[in-house]
């Protein structure tokens, strides 16, 4: 089975397993000169022109994966020598036109954009407005909306096409760093940045005495690592040096908890479970940041316990989001969160350290219930709500499940308006949910069913447990 989905991925994992095998073995200072050489030696070059330019682009990649441009508090950039400017051509009529009687493209176009000539559908780029109306209208979809992977992908509108270079550009002030136009840039210009140094760092304190060093691992880890079981890939991140693996899953029961209790409080609710989502209404609809959840996410929730329970206990959250590693620096996180790795980087490791899960033995991890380990997928906090809410004498919730910022635009509108029949919004900026995010190794609807039966296997069947022990801390428990 492949790791990756793409060759991208593949280019980002050799850079990062090389960052860290040169952090271990203490060569670092000689990074932008060896790691570009061993990637690619030449003469030949593989996915450039030349090795010059690969060499290049690598020693680019080399900067982001160490913590990137301090002055951009994004965790995403742009790779300008990367970028490969691709064409923009916008609404175009292809050869499939077939000067067809209809004209109903003609007949679509708001602005007098379209004429026939010689029976065939011809396009006035000054008075086009890429609307999309005659894309939609014509029946042999000879018409296409031609855009860049990273502008489609884009459903904030945050990404433009610089006029004099031709280079994509990020306006920050609408980006929500979902990471979509990570994931989809075929040239793998627009990148996350890593913090793996701050991982390592951790790690080598804990080695000292200075703190155990907690793992806390997203649910979709399910669907991430095969024909490794989960159970290996627990005993590989214990392997690398962490005290404990946690299950960010146990802090979804307790988030699924609270949020409850503030539905009740408020009659209406967004969830906060999903950072690029809450980044998503303040930027977006702010009008709406009244009804966001106060209640901290999984993540934090379970950092919080184990902080209690582990007073010089130090986290590390390993997920598929790239919003995360903007998260875990907010103020309103308290610092629960010391490090967030993706499950790209945490392959890396286990390659930089030569672990081979599959040679492990598996250690359990079932802390959580059925309900926490499901809100990987979309609709998973929804049902959870809503079958918890029984056990608590609440039946009034009416969720809604948002699966990518699309549909929680138009939910969110009728929110606004008075015209929803909802009162309690899952909103998940990823399409399908974080089994999805940008920085899965796999991607797809086949995660999915991985999710479901991850749930099923769960030794608690309830979140009566995990909100025990948020409410009743033991020191037994670690």
């Amino acid at each position: 089975m492949k790791v990756f989905d793409t060759a991208v991925q593949q280019l980002k994992h050799m850079v990062l397993k090389e960052i860290i095998k040169n952090e271990y073995d203490h060569h670092i200072e000689n990074l932008y000169v060896d790691i570009p050489k061993i990637i690619s030696p030449g003469p030949k070059a593989h996915f450039r022109c030349c090795v010059y330019k690969e060499r290049a682009i690598i020693q680019e990649r080399i900067k982001l994966a160490l913590g990137g441009d301090k002055n951009i508090s994004s965790v995403i950039e742009v790779i300008n020598i990367a970028c490969d400017e691709c064409p923009f051509g916008g609404i175009q009529v292809t050869d499939l036109c077939r000067g067809c009687l209809s004209h109903r493209c003609y007949e679509s176009c708001p602005t007098g954009a379209i004429s026939i000539v010689d029976r065939k559908c011809v396009i006035d780029k000054n008075k086009c407005i890429q609307c999309g109306k005659c894309v939609k209208a014509c029946p042999y979809s000879a018409i296409v909306k031609a855009q860049r992977p990273c502008v489609a992908s884009c459903k904030v509108k945050a990404i433009t096409v610089d006029e004099i270079d031709s280079k994509a550009v990020i306006n920050y002030d609408k980006c929500v760093e979902c990471g979509a136009c990570v994931n989809t840039c075929p040239f793998g210009a627009i990148v996350d940045k890593s913090f793996v140094l701050e991982t390592i760092n951790l790690l080598k304190e804990s080695e000292k005495g200075n703190g155990k060093v907690y793992a806390i691992v997203a649910p979709t880890i399910a669907s991430q690592f095969g024909p490794a079981t989960v159970e290996q890939v627990v005993a590989g991140i214990k392997k690398l040096g962490f005290y404990r693996v946690e299950e960010a899953a146990q802090g979804a029961d307790i988030t699924l908890y609270h949020e409850l209790k503030e539905w009740q409080e408020k009659s209406v609710i967004t969830t906060s479970c999903c950072p690029s989502f809450v980044q998503y209404i303040e930027k977006h609809h702010p009008t709406l940041k009244k009804y966001v959840s106060s209640t901290v996410s999984p993540m934090v929730e379970i950092a919080k316990l184990i902080k209690t329970i582990d007073k010089q206990a130090k986290c590390v959250f390993i997920g598929p989001c790239t919003s995360k590693k903007s998260e875990y620096k907010l103020e309103k996180t308290g610092g629960a969160i010391d490090g967030v790795i993706s499950f790209e980087e945490l392959q890396a490791f286990f390659d930089a350290r030569d672990i081979v899960l599959t040679g492990l033995e598996g250690i359990e991890l079932n802390d959580a219930s059925y309900y926490g380990r499901i809100f990987a997928r979309s609709g998973g906090i929804s049902k959870g709500v809503v079958e918890v809410g029984k056990k608590y004498g609440v039946d009034a919730v009416k969720p809604v499940a948002m699966s990518g910022l699309e549909e929680c635009n138009v939910n969110l509108l009728k929110l606004k308006l008075g015209k929803s029949e909802y009162n309690f919004f899952e909103g998940m900026a990823c399409d399908g949910g974080c089994m999805n995010g940008a920085l899965c190794l796999r991607h797809g609807m086949a995660n999915a069913v991985e999710i479901e039966n991850y749930g099923k296997e769960a030794k608690h069947k309830d979140i009566e447990r995990s909100v025990d022990l948020y409410k009743n801390p033991r020191k037994e428990y670690k």
